[in-house]
């Protein structure tokens, strides 16, 4: 058995700072492959936010600020590999599925060997940067806690990164009025 990293959503602000946000619990890679030969300041800011700070989430080719380190069989890592290679044919233009193959393994053998020697629900965080021609990336790891303030069973041990409250307002604003005369 092997670990691999599998996206988590401790709030809704993935949904919000990324065009397209990895759903919680897909398997995930590094994902800096989608990155090389553009410059960071080209992008758009949600490319940009991607590129600083997002793991690739396979199934949905969307991004996510934290994995969490999970076991996976496997069958379970294959799978992976070959969802993966899916991806790069179907999002990337690779020729075909045996040219996609070497390079979506690669990928996922980068995803182990960063979760390897990790405990089971530690989070990891990544941060991208630029430099020359080059990506540096640096990962940070978050132990989880035996009991905290807000934790749920999905949370897996972490707290929420924000506390959202929602509130009703009674201020009625009337939108024909505000449109003007033509």
């Amino acid at each position: 058995m092997s670990r691999l990293p599998r996206t988590i959503r401790l709030d809704p602000s993935d949904k919000v700072v990324f065009a397209q946000a990895a759903e919680p619990g897909e398997w995930a890679v590094v994902g800096t492959f989608l990155f090389w030969g553009r410059n960071a300041g080209s992008l758009s800011r949600k490319e940009q936010i991607a590129f600083r700070s997002g793991f690739l989430g396979v199934e949905s080719f969307g991004f996510s600020t934290l994995v969490t380190v999970q076991d996976a069989r496997p069958e379970e890592r294959a799978a992976l590999v070959d969802a993966l290679a899916q991806q790069l044919v179907k999002h990337l233009g690779a020729p075909s599925l045996d040219l996609a193959r070497p390079a979506a393994e690669e990928e996922v053998a980068l995803a182990e060997s960063l979760c390897a020697d990790h405990p089971i629900n530690t989070l990891i965080a990544l941060h991208r940067q630029q430099d020359g021609a080059a990506i540096r990336e640096q990962f940070r790891t978050l132990k989880p806690r035996d009991e905290t303030a807000f934790s749920g069973s999905h949370l897996q041990g972490h707290d929420r990164a924000f506390h959202f409250v929602e509130e009703e307002v009674e201020e009625h604003l009337d939108l024909f009025s505000l449109r003007g005369s033509d």
